[in-house]
């Protein structure tokens, strides 16, 4: 059996699929009747068809045999210049998900913790994922133990109750970085949080203005993301995070320290500022959505024992507990080592997405558009020259079939700049990362000439 031959299989069964000869959902030839259909060998077949459902697109049920996906697209795919440029999808890779792992996680969860399903669980999170969870994170530079973990309902939910609760230094207003995550926003905005900003900018945030903020501003958090930022991609260093963990110390300031993209770092000596003060000065929280599955809605949070009981008394007003069925296929996932794999194969992803962004940007963009970016690959920001508007750019690039993000959303209201586009390429083939980027430099230069325009026919 050659390579050769059971490609061929697959690209024969593609073919029908498209031509409508096989339909969406329907029984596939049995693996004899299709091998001597081909003049093949049966193991030729069986290859093409374990290779097809690894990809997605059939699947195999029990003494019945293969079916074609439901809402698998075997037709051709348009050319280049139709097709769709998506920078504003900020979900993880579909093509890399795990879906055939994870489902077999799940079933294997399903049996272990039938009984508990059928009761309330720990509110802190099932003990053993926990232990999972510490050895995991040990990867990330974050040394703890399963008692100062709490699984939650992705990291959001851990945020979310952080904002309203006292803290021990008795302070009250919070400090993020500008722009920021958009869930953290509407947290600090539903709650009516007396909130501080920071500007990040492609190089970072100035320290000397954030301990300005630290000494005179009674922040109780600084809330920052400090690998690849959402949404500017920006990602500290350790003498930086060093820093900023001295400056927490010396003002009595905590640090809520979200590291949800921290896994796809490939830099392995870069340390979370948790590594700096693991004692409670830094609360660690991550989730899996942008690097396992969205749906999956799990994260957890490392907390200090000044705030432990207080914490888990608010998450049980707010669910009871985590669901023990994604805690469990979780924990499995972990234990059996599919996460190590999935994730060493995902960092190449966006690392490669990354860098033919980087390229592009630096090819295609007007000089006095500002861009940030890194080599994770999955958010950065552009800076629209003024008094480019970032909504009329994306509704022009609407009409190219390119949709792109406003940032505006992701500042505070005191902060809010009407300029920004973030993009993530999460969803958007690599092959058409340069097109798309070609796409906004023309858009920006077509918006400079018409304001030009404007102001010509001002001064007739």
């Amino acid at each position: 059996m050659t390579k050769k031959k059971y490609e061929e299989v697959m690209m024969e069964i593609a073919r029908r699929a498209a031509a409508g000869v096989l339909k969406p959902g329907s029984r596939l030839p049995s693996i004899r009747a299709l091998s001597e259909e081909l003049s093949c060998s049966k193991n030729t077949i069986i290859k093409a068809y374990q290779e097809m459902e690894l990809n997605h697109q059939i699947y195999s049920v029990k003494k019945s045999g293969y079916y074609l996906v439901e809402d698998y697209q075997f037709q051709k795919k348009e050319s280049s210049q139709n097709r769709k440029i998506d920078f504003l999808s900020a979900g993880p890779d579909k093509e890399a998900m795990p879906y055939l792992d994870f489902k077999h996680c799940i079933n294997q969860a399903i049996d272990r913790y039938r009984e508990d399903m059928f009761s309330y669980s720990e509110l802190q999170g099932l003990y053993s994922l926990r232990k999972q969870l510490a050895r995991h994170l040990q990867d990330l530079q974050v040394f703890t133990v399963p008692e100062r973990i709490a699984a939650v309902t992705g990291s959001q939910q851990a945020l979310h109750l952080l904002v309203s609760l006292p803290f021990p230094n008795g302070k009250s207003k919070i400090c993020a970085e500008q722009p920021t995550h958009p869930g953290f926003i509407e947290s600090l905005k539903t709650q009516k949080a007396d909130a501080v900003g920071i500007e990040i900018q492609k190089n970072g945030i100035d320290l000397d203005r954030l301990e300005e903020i630290f000494k005179y501003e009674n922040i109780k958090f600084f809330y920052t993301v400090s690998r690849f930022h959402n949404p500017t991609g920006y990602s500290y260093t350790n003498a930086e995070k060093k820093k900023i963990v001295e400056l927490a110390q010396k003002y009595d300031v905590y640090i809520v320290e979200d590291d949800y993209m921290g896994d796809l770092d490939l830099k392995m000596k870069q340390d979370p500022m948790f590594a700096y003060d693991p004692s409670g000065r830094v609360i660690y929280t991550k989730s899996f959505s942008k690097t396992l599955l969205p749906g999956l809605r799990l994260g957890l949070i490392v907390m200090p024992e000044a705030i432990k009981a207080e914490f888990l008394q608010v998450k049980f007003a707010a669910d009871v507990h985590t669901p023990v069925l994604t805690q469990g296929a979780l924990e499995i996932y972990l234990k059996n080592g599919m996460f190590d794999a999935h994730i060493s194969k995902i960092r190449q992803t966006y690392h490669k997405k990354g860098k033919l962004l980087q390229k592009a940007y630096s090819e295609f963009l007007p000089s006095d558009a500002v861009y940030t970016g890194s080599s994770s690959g999955f958010y950065s920001t552009i800076h629209l020259p003024p008094p480019l508007l970032a909504q009329q750019l994306i509704r022009l690039l609407e009409k190219e079939n390119v949709f792109l993000d406003n940032a505006e959303r992701m500042y505070l209201p005191a902060y809010k700049q009407e300029n920004v586009l973030r993009l993530s390429v999460s969803q958007v083939e690599d092959e058409l990362i340069a097109k798309g980027i070609q796409k906004i430099a023309a858009g920006i230069q077509t918006m400079i000439l018409e304001k030009k325009k404007i102001l010509t026919w001002s001064f007739k």
